[in-house]
């Protein structure tokens, strides 16, 4: 009896000695998707935060007395003293003041025009 599964069998790892020749270019196709992705978000996602986060710090370096702040609580005040590098001492209201950590600003608000300034008549 002749038995037919043996030719198939030779000729599957004839077709599998064939694959490491083409394998090599399919192995980086099978990776580009995954180098497109992390292209995209790198721009969409990663690099606007970190510009984002360089001009918070360019501002929070920035902060002089008198400026009005925006607190990570919610919290509007001016600066009245700056002490040291990291510390600041703001006023909440009237004969109230914190002292907080720079990093605790969130936002800087609008400064306020000298008086004069804007008006017209």
């Amino acid at each position: 009896m002749i038995d037919f599964s043996h030719l198939f069998v030779s000729a599957a790892f004839a077709q599998d000695a064939a694959a490491p020749a083409e394998g090599t270019s399919s192995a980086l196709m099978n990776y580009l998707p995954f180098i497109a992705i992390f292209g995209v978000f790198y721009f969409m996602v990663i690099q606007p935060q970190q510009k984002k986060l360089a001009a918070h710090d360019k501002m929070v370096k920035a902060l002089q007395r008198g400026d009005r702040v925006l607190f990570a609580g919610g919290v509007h005040g001016k600066v009245s003293k700056l002490d040291g590098d990291n510390i600041l001492f703001v006023e909440i209201a009237d004969g109230v003041e914190v002292k907080i950590d720079r990093t605790g600003v969130t936002a800087l608000e609008a400064k306020p025009k000298p008086a004069g300034e804007g008006e017209s008549k």
